[in-house]
């Protein structure tokens, strides 16, 4: 199958809630003689090995999530998810998915309830678990709305009760209007009482309130809610902060508008969650867990939207090793490049050897010869990151390379010895840099990481020339 409509990667959370890339095939939905019923099957697109067999059970809660996603629970504590190349795709599985359970396809989430436990269940069962009513969206009642939500938490019938129908009601924006009542009046008791809802409605945990409160048209409200905690004796100022100090350079020109809304939207989120909100200790284990996913399956997306724009990258590494680039403008290429790294960490082993095949092949290693050796220090430094990413993850691609450059007239440029010759030099009083690059160079000369038995003259070659050609540099 090539159609890029169907085409998936497949999720799986893990015992430390992070989510794990089991593979990417096709997905499609057929009737399973075995499982007695309509199944999503994906067959992997290496070798169309079968990826997932899975029944569309009808209790179960299949949740769709930034118009690219669908995740479910599949027995106790096994989390999985879709994540379609395509929207169209996930329509498609979606609109499937809710035939099966007899659901309107408009919905974002198939069941009303998660499985609880017996207890659980005994405990809601005493009141019959009523719907949640939501107090009128007025400033007379905004201690009665804080206590509701603050009393749902407990619980985690009520909690999903509760987060459907401030999803239903649009009780988000209800909430925001009145907070900017609230301003224009200074009325610090009506502020106090939204940043006690706003700081709550994070702990449902649900990524359809995520939606509208990461907007782009509700996301700074929110974070003004957050501003006024109670205990503070003044309003913090996260707004000023990430409308004027923080401010994204476009170092390349970016023709997707889908990506640029995408990277601001990860950095504010990014910056709530670290930032903005309590730290997680205070709260339970995992109530933040949907927030944490949130961010990463964002970051995920926007390394795959720079990857497959070869334009941009590419113009990106001429202009780093471009002589004539102005060392201004040389260490924004950087400090991107490596903001870029960074957010490949949350790839998976093959999404990121991919990843840094790509690089590879732009010319990372050469261009990291002339950024080690910048005399502007923010540049230099970032470079060090890079490669320690680089070195971390296949020190081979670095050995490689220095085999191949063995032929140089000039061993001065050697990446090899323009890391030794960096090390030596450290300008630092406390020798930082010194210290991580002395990491990295550990790590390249460790025989035990060597691929001996595949590439068997790699641990030879590399030591060899180590100690004939290198070495010598640092006495």
């Amino acid at each position: 199958m090539t159609d890029t409509r169907r085409r998936v990667k497949l999720y799986a959370l893990n015992a430390d809630r992070q989510w794990d890339d089991r593979g990417t095939g096709h997905v499609s939905s057929n009737y399973v003689e075995r499982l007695k019923g309509i199944s999503l099957l994906v067959r992997a697109e290496a070798d169309g090995s079968l990826l997932l067999e899975s029944k569309i059970q009808p209790d179960t809660a299949y949740q769709k999530q930034q118009d690219t996603l669908i995740v479910w629970s599949e027995g106790d504590n096994f989390d999985l998810a879709l994540s379609f190349q395509e929207k169209v795709g996930c329509d498609e599985i979606w609109e499937k998915i809710c035939q099966v359970q007899g659901k309107d396809p408009s919905v974002e989430i198939t069941q009303d309830i998660v499985e609880e436990s017996e207890d659980e269940r005994f405990d809601d069962m005493s009141d019959s678990a009523p719907p949640i009513e939501l107090p009128p969206c007025e400033l007379s009642r905004l201690e009665e709305i804080s206590e509701l939500i603050a009393s749902c938490l407990s619980s985690p019938l009520r909690k999903e009760k509760l987060a459907a129908a401030i999803e239903n009601e649009n009780y988000i924006r209800k909430l925001l209007n009145l907070f900017h009542m609230c301003e224009d009046l200074e009325n610090a008791e009506g502020l106090h009482y939204l940043y006690e809802v706003f700081k709550n409605i994070f702990l449902l945990n649900k990524n359809a309130l995520f939606e509208v409160m990461f907007g782009d048209d509700t996301i700074f409200d929110v974070v003004g809610c957050l501003e006024y905690d109670p205990s503070l004796p003044a309003p913090k100022r996260h707004r000023q902060y990430l409308k004027t100090c923080s401010k994204f350079k476009e170092v390349i020109p970016m023709s997707n508008p889908e990506l640029l809304a995408k990277i601001h939207q990860t950095y504010r989120v990014q910056y709530i969650q670290d930032v903005v909100l309590p730290t997680p200790s205070v709260f339970e284990d995992n109530m933040l867990s949907t927030l944490s996913s949130f961010i990463f399956f964002n970051k995920v997306e926007i390394v795959n939207l720079i990857q497959e724009d070869e334009k941009f990258l590419s113009d990106l590494f001429s202009q780093l090793t471009d002589e004539s680039t102005l060392d201004s403008k040389r260490r924004d290429l950087v400090l991107f490049l490596k903001e870029y790294c960074n957010f490949s960490q949350n790839l998976q082993p093959q999404g990121k050897e991919t990843f840094y095949k790509t690089l590879s092949s732009l010319g990372i290693l050469p261009a990291l010869e002339i950024t080690l050796s910048s005399e502007d220090i923010p540049t230099k430094t970032a470079s060090i990151d890079i490669l320690t990413y680089i070195v971390e993850f296949s020190p081979s691609v670095v050995r490689e390379y220095t085999l191949q450059q063995t032929s140089s007239s000039d061993e001065e440029l050697i990446l090899l010895n323009v890391i030794i010759e960096q090390m030596i030099c450290d300008t630092d009083p406390e020798l930082g840099r010194a210290v991580q690059l002395m990491g990295i160079l550990r790590i390249l000369i460790e025989p035990e990481n060597m691929l001996a038995s595949i590439n068997k003259t790699e641990k030879t070659d590399f030591l060899n020339y180590f100690y004939k050609h290198t070495v010598y540099t640092c006495s």
